[in-house]
């Protein structure tokens, strides 16, 4: 069978790898048929980053955690890419009661158990059972254990009955296309906080984690929150944000620095989706007392400076991990159906499945991949 595979910056292929089998009773197998791109993924797609990283461990500029993740040669390829999909499922270990052939899911990027101590506290990116380091991912290569990318003919999905999230009936696939990650992780910057804060106001930084902003602005709107500011450089970005109900604030550049000394407003929670420093410095400043802000992006200086004394003095909570998708999907996908949340306004590329090397490389907000499934019936939705 054939896996989407990163070889080096700006080159992807298709290479072969042997199909997955059922190796315990709680596996399922599916066949992915969406996909979207993580917005992380564009760091060593459009970047030759490995040598630099390398580097920068070395003399002791980049967080050294990040080895823990990517090795001691960050994002060098081959490995399989890609941990945002929709797929059906096509076959069950004999120990899986609540999922079937034929259903559609959302696998998250993100592999657990769902029984140990951190996944019954909702830490699931966390699960001991399913990391031997710092993580257990789809897409991320060996140090994350060995479960490949999901841009892929078909993938092992373990403890199936937990990790497998049904799509509604009748939401199209396309729509929940990050579902596995990015749409996920705007849902916790923004839902949990704004039902502590009713009717609050939002701001989100924009610029970096590109998708993920967005969907935020979305989410914030259509959860009524009183006020939405999305800020970014970008114009197109913009223009999504503004499509979703957001208002926007363009900025000159890619530089968030002192954007609380520019700005009037105050908010109660901030979505820092630029991955700078300077952004996250900026959203702290703008938190009225008591907000929380989210930061969601890279930040890979073991000395990135915070305003503490500032946050210690207006109550600010800064809220920053890896998302935890799998205890959200069920509400984010109802959401979604119920809702009618038109997500797919993110998306900027869509392309076929066979062009994935390709379209893999697009420099695009979000690229989404998609072919038929295979399997019909209620159950496909």
């Amino acid at each position: 069978m054939k896996e989407l595979q990163f070889i080096r910056a700006g080159r992807l292929e298709w290479r072969e790898k042997e199909p997955p089998t059922l190796q315990h009773p709680q596996d399922a197998i599916v066949r992915p048929f969406v996909a979207g791109r993580c917005d992380g993924d564009t760091l060593p797609i459009h970047r030759p980053v490995t040598r630099a990283m390398q580097i920068g461990m070395h003399l002791g500029l980049i967080d050294p955690v990040v080895r823990s993740i990517c090795g001691p040669a960050p994002f060098k390829g081959p490995f399989g890419i890609g941990h945002e999909c929709v797929a059906e499922v096509i076959s069950v270990g004999e120990e899986v009661r609540s999922r079937r052939v034929g259903e559609v899911v959302v696998v998250p990027w993100a592999v657990s158990c769902g029984g140990c101590p951190e996944c019954l506290r909702g830490l699931t990116a966390k699960c001991s059972t399913t990391r031997s380091e710092v993580l257990a991912a789809y897409g991320f290569g060996a140090k994350c254990g060995c479960w490949g990318g999901m841009v892929v003919d078909e993938l092992r999905v373990p403890y199936a009955d937990h990790m497998l999230a049904p799509v509604p009936a009748g939401v199209d696939p396309l729509r929940v296309a990050a579902a596995s990650d990015n749409l996920a992780d705007a849902w916790r910057c923004i839902v949990p906080p704004l039902r502590e804060r009713p009717g609050g106001s939002v701001v989100v930084l924009g610029g970096g984690a590109l998708s993920i902003g967005l969907y935020a602005a979305g989410l914030a709107v259509a959860h009524g929150a009183a006020k939405v500011d999305y800020i970014d450089h970008d114009a197109a970005r913009l223009e999504i944000a503004s499509s979703f109900g957001a208002d926007v604030i363009p900025l000159k550049s890619a530089s968030r620095k002192s954007l609380a000394d520019r700005l009037p407003g105050r908010y109660d929670i901030a979505v820092e989706a630029s991955s700078r420093a300077d952004g996250v410095r900026s959203a702290l400043r703008l938190l009225r007392p008591g907000g929380v802000c989210t930061p969601v992006g890279y930040y890979l200086s073991p000395g990135t400076r915070l305003p503490l004394m500032h946050m210690y003095a207006n109550d600010a909570t800064l809220k920053i991990g890896v998302s935890h998708v799998r205890p959200a999907l069920p509400e984010l996908l109802q959401f979604v159906a119920d809702n009618d949340f038109p997500a797919e306004r993110v998306t900027t590329l869509t392309a076929d499945w066979n062009n994935a090397p390709t379209a893999y490389a697009a420099r695009t907000t979000k690229l989404v991949i998609h072919r038929a499934p295979r399997l019909q019936g209620d159950a496909a939705g």
